[in-house]
């Protein structure tokens, strides 16, 4: 029966692992559009900056959230 809980703890970790692969999505999204519209205004794109560091902080928080869940779930007792 240990087997089966050592399973699900392995199986539950891989799946909140799948956050942080969307975590790096989103971040990615975040940069792309900044540069995209960064290319396409310049004189725009200081003013920006700020919202850009903003973006990718929460973005990368649930990434680290999704992290620390995989944690809990493979060394909680």
């Amino acid at each position: 029966m240990e087997g089966i809980a050592q399973l699900g703890q392995y199986l539950g970790a891989g799946l909140a692992c799948i956050g942080m692969a969307g975590a790096a999505v989103g971040v990615g999204n975040v940069a792309g559009n900044f540069l995209n519209g960064a290319l396409r205004n310049p004189s725009a794109a200081a003013g920006q900056t700020a919202t850009l560091f903003i973006g990718m902080a929460f973005a990368e928080a649930l990434g680290i959230f999704s992290f620390l869940v995989a944690l809990l779930l493979l060394f909680a007792v």
